[in-house]
């Protein structure tokens, strides 16, 4: 192993199979198939689908379903710990969904209805379950979700930043995915047959599955997470690379993360979902990677179904019992093999004796997750490395109500407002008519703030990592989605709206337009959604030279922004917009530097004092820092003032304070414009609000608290 290693302390399933590890191993010893015509809800005019569904009553039907499974999951993981995670990381692409759209369907008005919507609501509802204070991370990378989030979460640990990481995910059985996927056709009403020669696509499923990791065992018998690796194929919106280039770069990423050869792999747990194009895009990289002679394999979703982002975490715990027991799950739902692919599935549950195995998670956007799991490396704990590179502003792009990068900026220099939202015609002025043909609001900005960046960098130094931070998704795809399905009697959904409402849609489109293969991330924390992502892009990026592209970003949208927004709600107008940040990793003296200093719950008494001494204490925050962006979204402005005046009493600042949220108007990314600004004034010099030699502190405040130093060379 080349870094530090991270074990598996125990961890929590949830899914068609059975709730726990006992249920869960005993269920793919039989070879169970779970699967079923759907009955949680109506399946329109035609026959319900096979699903796999579970039936168990689940506790508290007062919020929504994928908490729900998060918490069993993460109650069995944390059954006898006796102190909370130091930090939660968990992957989801449903969140409130299965709640939400009964609201909109029944005309449901009242925001109270909507409070759990954002995907970002699961970590906080396990963080104040598990007593967890320190920093949530929320990744919403389509089916990749879980896989990517144990990825980032080991990327924490292996930093130093945490010691432990609740890490996994959760998804629900709804009715967007469902008829989501039907429209486009790729739900196999035989039930999924993965790798099989007639298959005709997936069967969905729901689960949980989390994983707490930490970077030290409890007892001889943990296993490790030994390698996790990342990638983008840029290549289509929802169809995979056609000869597998991404699902193998983080195949072979993964393994050189673990530093093993393919050789030592004893079984793969496929992606298999038994979609025609993604077998066979798995099954080229595969032989290419393993040189056509691959060891034992097996898809599970003939059992599970595809759990979307819960996925990769259910399949990462299924790695890891079938190491613990011994045996390789059975490729259920096979009748004649695909002889095409060239792969020989195991048809039964195979006794083995398994030492390493590699777990494959792929999903729209081209997100492609690979995880190495096995028994202990025999390496001792290391200690994070002091002498990792800080990230280092390259180049910088931001859009508000006021206009593109130079308006904004100007205006937010005077302390001018940017509020409102830019007409379209502006913010695509520089994009081909064919890059946004179909595209709606979401999606634009973000390109519209990738293609500025673009026109003003050398192609040598175009980010091949994308981490995009954004509180909502894209609300106008979900809400005609919803809008088209509700008014045609669930029988004419668009399969174009659904395909761009996943909340990682923005940054696949804006890897496309990079060529950008590296790690893609899509980090859902509502008003820390910015800080979220420029926390994972730094966990998962330690090792690596490649440029990164930080961003933030959400629309408005006229019906669901004042429902699922609460911040939203309480303002007159609404407003939108986003920022970009070049980065790359160098000398501290080479230029301006941004990272996440700190991350805490804001509600403990204790919290201010606390994110002071993160920064070296009251003496050097007056020392380093000419002026404060403080970030108090109106929803929590009463706890957000009071917590910045304890701020400015403790540490005796007296510089400017700006409270940025009244100048760009209320978003949940408003933060990204703002950190903009604060490189902007450190890199003209401006006199009054980055005096020489101090720079900028960007402090979030409210339910969280969040500092992000931005200092000068």
């Amino acid at each position: 192993m080349t870094q530090a290693p991270v074990f598996i302390v125990s961890m929590g399933l949830i899914s068609a199979l059975g709730s726990g590890s006992t249920d869960t191993v005993a269920a793919l010893r039989a070879g169970r198939r779970p699967l079923a015509p759907l009955t949680r809800f109506k399946a329109g005019p035609d026959a319900p689908l096979p699903v796999a569904e579970i039936l168990t009553e689940l506790p508290d039907e007062r919020i929504p379903r994928t908490h729900q499974l998060a918490r069993l999951a993460a109650d069995q993981a944390m059954a006898g710990c006796g102190t909370p995670p130091d930090a939660i990381v968990i992957g989801t692409s449903t969140g409130g969904m299965p709640t939400t759209e009964v609201a909109l369907e029944n005309g449901i008005d009242d925001p109270k209805a909507y409070m759990d919507h954002g995907v970002g609501s699961v970590a906080e509802d396990l963080a104040r379950r598990t007593g967890c204070t320190g920093p949530l991370i929320t990744l919403s990378t389509a089916c990749a979700s879980g896989a990517t989030a144990i990825a980032v979460a080991a990327g924490m640990i292996r930093s130093g930043r945490v010691k432990s990481v609740l890490a996994g995910g959760a998804d629900a059985l709804c009715r967007m995915t469902y008829f989501g996927f039907k429209s486009l056709q790729l739900i196999d009403p035989a039930g999924a047959r993965p790798l099989d020669r007639d298959r005709r696509g997936m069967s969905l499923g729901e689960g949980a599955a989390m994983l707490l990791l930490a970077d030290r065992p409890r007892t001889d018998n943990d296993l490790e997470l030994l390698g996790a690796g990342l990638s983008c194929d840029a290549h289509h919106p929802s169809t995979p690379h056609p000869q597998g280039d991404g699902a193998l770069t983080a195949m072979q990423a993964a393994l050189c993360d673990a530093g093993l050869p393919p050789e030592t792999i004893d079984y793969i747990n496929l992606h298999g979902t038994g979609t025609p194009d993604n077998d066979r895009s798995e099954a080229l990289a595969v032989n290419r990677l393993f040189n056509g002679s691959p060891p034992p394999l097996s898809s599970t979703k003939g059992s599970t179904g595809h759990t979307l982002g819960a996925a990769g975490a259910l399949e990462a715990g299924i790695a890891a019992l079938s190491i613990q027991h011994g045996f390789a799950p059975a490729n259920s739902g096979v009748d004649h093999v695909d002889a095409d692919l060239a792969l020989t599935p195991l048809l039964a549950a195979t006794p083995l004796s398994l030492q390493r195995v590699l777990s494959n998670s792929f999903g729209f956007g081209g997100n492609n997750a690979a995880l190495v799991i096995g028994k202990g490396s025999g390496h001792e704990a290391k200690p994070a490395r002091a002498t990792e590179k800080p990230l280092v502003v390259s180049a910088y792009a931001c859009l508000s109500g006021r206009g593109r990068s130079t308006a904004t900026l100007a205006a937010l220099s005077d302390q001018a407002s940017c509020q409102g939202c830019l007409a379209d015609s502006v913010v695509c002025q520089d994009l081909a008519p064919r890059t946004v043909r179909r595209l709606k609001r979401l999606p634009k900005i973000a390109l519209a703030l990738a293609e500025e960046l673009r026109q003003t960098i050398d192609a040598k130094v175009w980010p091949q990592v994308v981490s995009l931070g954004t509180g909502w998704g894209a609300l106008s795809e979900t809400h005609d989605f919803l809008s088209r399905l509700q008014t045609s009697d669930y029988q004419f959904p668009s399969p174009m709206d659904f395909i761009g409402s996943v909340h990682n849609a923005p940054a696949g489109q804006v890897a496309m337009l990079f060529a950008a293969k590296g790690a893609n991330l899509t980090v859902s924390g509502g008003d820390y959604s910015f800080e979220e992502a420029l926390l994972a892009a730094d966990g998962v990026t330690r090792t690596s030279a490649d440029p990164i592209l930080v961003m933030g970003a959400d629309e408005a949208h006229p019906q669901l922004s004042p429902l699922f927004d609460p911040s939203v709600s309480a303002e007159a107008a609404l407003s939108d917009g986003g920022g970009a940040i070049l980065l790359r990793r160098d000398d501290s003296s080479a230029g301006i530097c941004l990272a996440v200093a700190d991350y805490r719950s804001g509600h403990p008494p204790e919290a201010i004092a606390q994110t002071i001494a993160r920064l070296d204490g009251a003496e050097a925050i007056g020392r380093r820092f000419g002026a404060i962006l403080a970030g108090m979204p109106a929803a929590e402005r009463d706890l957000a003032k009071e917590q910045l005046d304890h701020f400015l009493a403790l540490s005796n600042f007296s510089g400017p304070v700006i409270d940025f949220r009244r100048l760009t108007g209320e978003f949940a990314t408003a933060t990204a414009v703002a950190a903009v600004a604060g490189i902007h004034w450190l890199a003209t010099g401006n006199p009054t609000l980055a005096p020489a030699g101090k720079g900028v502190l960007l402090l979030g405040l409210g339910r969280f608290i969040t500092a992000t130093p931005i200092c000068p060379p």
